[in-house]
């Protein structure tokens, strides 16, 4: 055991010190609830259709308490005054203005009703968060005036706060509920309804102050302009969420006869994006293919057409999509991904399990429970029977449905088409310089025709060239498989990727392209080097005479020649780039400079912004005296106590890292690269209750120790563990994830 002392000495440790995020997927949220009256059931189901809150006295979240909390009655067919437990609408800032739990204001929760599994709206916005911007999602134990009320699920809220989190949409931004006054009348179809906004009234929801234009501009462009649809639809998008409910046989969506359970939110690009919604009867939980007398069974459901509404009037966007050559291929292409990473591997079996684990006691115990307990065990894999509802009383099992849907699936012509394939991606140089030509080139086989789509900041469009194999753009020799694009870069990364398709398949590189991508770092001699943008424990700032934990950015001079930094700016809007300015300092190369981000310009010592930045995203530019800018940072949701740092030092592409303050980047054990969902993270460090680690997988996670004694083990690990510290002694432990390693430490 010695090697795990040595390594106790060796590895950096990160420290990490906050109370648990509304939304953790392997941790059951705590919802205490106290009304002033005991009739409050009552009261509710009478306010449902005025759809007014009733005032709680408080609601305990994880054990922060906030006053005055509205709190009322939600859902439309899983709503009844007849129900022991019914869906809920948590409103904390509804009696007290601005009152969040950890940026939060709305808390929605889903009873369980329709779904014996309680699996089904969780993994389902699992899966979707791969690949699109959707909800998150996670389980919530409500107790009600000090009595355990019952299991919900938890799901993010699409509203002002999500487009601004995930879409780069302002707060004000049009945003449309798809869901119909009546399912049986064409639903959110994307039919062009005419000029008159009033048209439009019964089949969606306007959310925002303003924006009928906007919904009439985009049908009309789907139905009469499908040419010119990108410059109104985000289709990328659009797509994923197409392969998504027809994989998962999500009917009680787009896909099916009522055309809803979708939002369409406008992006400050002009574009609308769609956001799926409403899970709870996804893997064949709802089970209509069609309107009209009967219910779709097995049959019908393992084996719906990949391409389901082809030439059938009424789904103009799926028209859109399978008429269009390219888009259909991108729609293969989406399905091929989801199905390989989740169902093809045993993914979603395995972590089903995971969470009916995590659940199964609280499911167990639940005093309103809806389905019985045997049935909550058996529907993860088996049908179970139950009185009445969709498919005639029987409830697929999610893994009855689905390995014969995969089987069915695979066998498809689409699915055996060969696409082509996608190898050695390379740019010259490695690390291009700002305001110079990048040259890309990359290796394809079997292709017709190679686009590499590309942007400079994440809230823009990409551009889209061809790529061409004729030797002319710096892609080697004729016809040799290696196709070449150059682009003019700025000061920022560039974020890119590729698509190729033949005349049957496409493919992307990365696979979760659009939503995921490679980065190309474009930097000159003096570059923004670490971040960290939510500083709890991390590194102390004593410069005003008290410790402090601060943010901070680490600038650093790669060139050869000392750089005076007078006059030059750093900011956190483009447009404002004079935003805070330099003193009379200067970096040497090969040396570093720390600048606290902390609004503090009464320190004594040290560089202090006149600005701070958020954890949950934002941009940081620096700029020279004449605001010309020389490097530039775009982030989204970051961890504490972690440095976002480029890898290799002064020339790489940021990723998720034990912070290397003031030091040479190389030297921190990288956590994630974040243009994948392939993070790694550990947190809180130090625990004292539970440590979380979030993985996509691993052979095997261990804790030792400092004597070398085995603490912890777990093998086979998908999504990561979560492990309770609570009664271990204090002090600091070795985390072994495979051959990775990092110090912990328990208070």
């Amino acid at each position: 055991m010695n090697s795990i002392r040595a390594l106790l000495l060796t590895v950096l440790s990160f420290s990490l010190s906050y109370g648990q995020e509304l939304y953790q997927t392997d941790n059951i949220t705590t919802i205490d609830i106290y009304f002033p009256i005991s009739n409050w059931n009552e009261v509710m189901i009478s306010n449902y259709d005025s759809e007014t809150f009733l005032m709680a006295d408080s609601v305990v979240i994880n054990g922060s308490m906030k006053d005055s909390v509205g709190v009322k009655y939600k859902g439309n067919s899983t709503f009844s005054e007849n129900n022991d437990k019914n869906p809920l609408n948590i409103s904390l800032d509804e009696f007290n203005d601005n009152q969040d739990y950890r940026g939060f204001q709305t808390l929605k929760l889903s009873s369980g009703d329709k779904d014996p599994s309680f699996l089904r709206e969780v993994l389902s916005y699992e899966i979707a968060r791969k690949y699109m911007q959707a909800p998150r999602s996670n389980f919530a134990r409500v107790s009600i005036n000090g009595n355990y009320h019952g299991l919900y699920s938890s799901s993010e809220s699409v509203n002002s706060d999500f487009q601004r989190r995930h879409l780069y949409a302002d707060n004000d931004n049009s945003r449309f509920k798809c869901n119909p006054v009546s399912t049986f009348n064409g639903g959110s179809s994307l039919d062009y309804l005419g000029t008159d906004s009033a048209s439009y009234y019964d089949y969606y929801e306007l959310k925002s102050d303003f924006g009928w234009q906007d919904i009439i501009d985009l049908t009309n462009s789907i139905n009469n302009n499908p040419q010119n649809i990108e410059q109104y639809l985000d289709i990328d998008r659009a797509i994923w969420m197409s392969a998504f409910n027809n994989i998962v046989v999500n009917l009680d969506s787009y896909l099916g006869p009522f055309r809803q359970n979708y939002y369409l939110i406008k992006d400050d690009n002009n574009r609308m994006n769609s956001v799926v919604w409403d899970l709870n009867e996804s893997f064949g939980g709802f089970a209509m293919v069609n309107q009209g007398p009967g219910m779709g069974g097995p049959v019908n459901l393992t084996q719906l057409d990949p391409l389901l509404r082809e030439n059938e009037e009424g789904w103009p966007l799926l028209d859109l999509i399978y008429s269009n050559p390219t888009y259909k291929r991108m729609y293969i292409a989406h399905m091929r991904t989801i199905i390989n990473e989740n169902f093809a591997n045993g993914w979603y079996s395995e972590r089903g399990l995971e969470l009916q684990n995590l659940i199964k006691s609280s499911v167990q115990t639940d005093p309103n429970a809806i389905y019985s307990y045997s049935d909550f065990i058996a529907n993860l894999n088996d049908d179970v029977t139950i009185d009445g509802g969709p498919g005639g009383g029987n409830k697929f099992g999610l893994s009855s449905l689905m390995e014969s849907r995969v089987e069915y699936l695979e066998s498809q012509a689409e699915f055996t088409a060969i696409p082509p394939t996608i190898s050695a991606v390379s740019t010259t140089p490695s690390a291009v310089n700002i305001y110079s030509e990048a040259n890309i080139s990359v290796q394809v086989e079997n292709a017709e025709s190679v686009v590499f789509g590309y942007r400079f900041r994440p809230y823009e469009v990409f551009t889209k060239l061809e790529m061409f194999d004729d030797g002319n753009h710096n892609d080697g020799q004729a016809n040799d498989g290696v196709y070449g694009v150059s682009i003019e870069v700025e000061a920022l990364d560039v974020q890119y990727y590729i698509y190729a398709e033949n005349n049957d398949a496409g493919i992307f590189s990365p696979e979760r392209a659009e939503h995921e991508y490679h980065f190309l770092p474009v930097v000159g001699d003096l570059v923004i080097n670490e971040f960290m943008a939510s500083n709890t424990s991390a590194v102390e700032d004593i410069s005003s005479g008290v410790s402090e934990y601060d943010d901070w950015v680490e600038l650093y001079n790669r060139g050869n020649t000392s750089i005076n930094l007078l006059g030059y700016h750093l900011s956190d809007n483009e447009n404002v780039l004079d935003k805070w300015t330099f003193p009379d300092v200067s970096i040497a190369p090969n040396e570093y400079l720390i600048v606290w981000l902390d609004n503090d310009l009464d320190a004594t010592s040290g560089l202090h912004t006149n600005f701070r930045l958020s954890a949950d995203g934002e941009e940081l530019f620096l700029s020279t005296s004449n605001n010309f800018i020389i490097d530039a940072l775009f982030y989204g949701e970051l961890p504490s106590d972690l440095g976002y740092a480029r890898v290799p030092n002064g020339s790489g592409a940021f990723v998720v890292q034990d912070h290397t303050y003031n030091a040479n980047n190389g030297s921190g054990t990288a956590i994630s690269n974040l243009t994948h969902n392939s993070d790694v993270l550990v947190y809180p460090n130090p625990s004292n209750y539970l440590l979380h680690i979030v993985v996509p997988f691993a052979n095997q996670i261990e804790v030792y120790d400092v004597l070398g004694k085995k603490q912890y083990l777990n093998k086979n690990i998908r999504n990561g563990v979560d492990i309770d510290v609570s009664n271990w002694n204090k002090g600091v432990y070795i985390l072994r994830i495979d051959d990775k390693v990092r110090k912990i430490s328990v208070q």
